[in-house]
């Protein structure tokens, strides 16, 4: 991994040392464990002749995209027009706007991108829901040569965005196909994001099941209609598996799986997927040592809590410990089981966030060491490129 050019002189001497010399709080990637998980999601993809298109929304690192690109990713998801402008500038050339976009002043921001990827030989992809989003964004097409691949989403299940499934998604279709001198129809986006964090196996089993149906008839409606999608994406680290098992999915757009998350760490592990490690972790150390308690120098402002509060890592021997709510600066940190020894004060404590994407957008870097986060070294620090890109 390269170091870059603007990277704080701070946090460039870092480079080569123990992992003791970070400063608390910070963000960790172990690169061992978020390689180890990022060959067992390619061997899968490759297993079930599975296309893979991994979430760059989770590590919003175009350093990162490129490792995913390396091991045999087709290209990248984004959520928005702002990380896909970040993921373009540091060279990855493939790139699908898994959202709906219908803001005039930012269609002109994907029309202008769409022809940079198209002069580097690369493509531009984007979702629509709507009639008015397709007119939108071929008006938009028209400031450029290039031409953009427009996937119809749909909703299977989630209640966000999407068209129901069934005859409107082929008369959407039909839309894009009509404006093909700047629009190319690229199949079907059918995310399930509603389901990834359903505790149990056979629950999420069966909520792809009804997914997969409302699918397999919009398919089949469109192959009907001479609109056979080619490509039908979507599925995440919950539940890749059984969009696998379906035969319907094409291609798998899983975020989470390079880092994980507590909040994924919960759920039942399905024997259909690899097994995935933790790979993110904020350092945090122990600044103040109660009777019952001990406080850590990592609260709300460097982890996120929307899916829960963050574990503790435990080392082996050591006391396991639990994370409770200590505000915007501090974490209290307690035995897991009511017994145990504390931390000691100025002891390092390795916290793994609750939810990876919105805690990697509070930090400006990642701080990357190889040889584990209780021993190893500092081997890079890689910017966050799409922090806050809208």
């Amino acid at each position: 991994m390269k170091v870059q050019p603007e990277t704080p002189e701070r946090l460039r001497a870092l480079i080569g040392q123990d992992v003791d010399a970070i400063e608390t709080p910070a963000l960790v990637v172990d690169l061992d464990a978020a390689n180890r998980n990022l060959q067992r999601m390619v061997e899968f993809a490759a297993k079930h002749r599975l296309r893979l298109r991994p979430h760059a929304k989770m590590h919003k690192s175009a350093e990162f995209g490129r490792l995913q690109l390396q091991a045999g990713a087709v290209g990248l998801c984004v959520q928005t027009v702002g990380e896909a402008e970040a993921m373009a500038a540091g060279g990855i050339n493939d790139l699908f706007i898994t959202n709906e976009v219908v803001s005039v002043a930012k269609l002109r921001r994907v029309a202008s991108l769409a022809h940079q990827l198209k002069v580097r030989g690369g493509q531009l992809a984007i979702a629509v829901d709507s009639a008015e989003g397709v007119e939108r964004l071929a008006q938009a097409m028209q400031l450029t040569n290039a031409v953009i691949d427009v996937f119809v989403e749909v909703d299977i299940g989630q209640g966000r965005c999407g068209v129901a499934p069934g005859e409107a998604a082929l008369q959407l279709a039909r839309l894009i196909a009509r404006r093909s001198a700047s629009l190319r129809f690229a199949g079907l986006q059918a995310y399930q994001g509603g389901a990834q964090h359903l505790r149990g196996v056979a629950e999420r089993r069966a909520a792809i099941g009804i997914a997969a149906e409302r699918l397999d008839a919009t398919r089949r409606l469109l192959v009907a209609g001479d609109m056979a999608p080619p490509v039908i994406s979507g599925a995440g680290t919950g539940t890749f598996a059984h969009e696998a098992a379906s035969g319907l999915w094409t291609e798998i757009q899983p975020g989470s799986f390079l880092f994980m998350d507590a909040d994924y760490l919960r759920n039942e592990r399905d024997p259909a997927q690899p097994q995935f490690e933790p790979a993110l972790f904020v350092k945090s150390q122990v600044i103040s040592v109660g009777a019952g308690h001990a406080v850590c120098d990592a609260g709300h402002k460097s982890h996120a809590i929307d899916s829960g509060l963050p574990m503790v890592l435990a080392p082996p021997g050591q006391t396991p410990l639990e994370f409770a709510n200590g505000g915007d600066e501090h974490g209290v940190l307690r035995p897991l089981n009511g017994g145990g020894t504390l931390p000691a004060l100025g002891e390092t404590v390795w916290l793994i966030p609750g939810h990876c994407d919105p805690t990697v957008n509070l930090h400006d870097h990642l701080i990357v060491v190889r040889g584990g986060v209780a021993a190893g070294r500092v081997e890079a620090v890689v910017p966050v490129d799409a922090r806050g890109a809208w």
